[in-house]
């Protein structure tokens, strides 16, 4: 083995090291295990991408789903944990899920 060809694998061998720690980190990042900041905050889904509708889907309905956020009586205007927007409590979106 010349010289060259010896210098040759060692500078391989990290060129091949450093990327795999840099394909790692990118990963992490990419499924968010990464936070810049423990406060980020987490925007909520428009009504539009959620198929908000101000009416139940069969009997499913805003005030029996566990991300409605109730409004100061049970008929007026409350909030959702994922939808942005005043949610009524007759309201629907693909987002249900149904309290236990």
């Amino acid at each position: 083995m010349k010289k060259n060809d010896a210098e040759f694998d060692v500078n391989r061998r990290k060129l091949l090291k450093s990327g795999a720690t840099v394909a790692v980190i990118g990963a992490v990042a990419a499924t968010g295990l990464l936070k810049s900041s423990p406060a980020r905050a987490q925007s909520k889904a428009s009504k539009a991408v959620a198929m908000y509708q101000s009416t139940p889907h069969g009997k499913d309905q805003c005030d029996n789903c566990i991300h409605f956020i109730p409004g100061k009586t049970p008929k007026s205007q409350g909030s959702c944990k994922i939808v942005e927007g005043d949610i009524s409590p007759n309201g629907w979106c693909v987002m249900y899920a149904r309290k236990a």
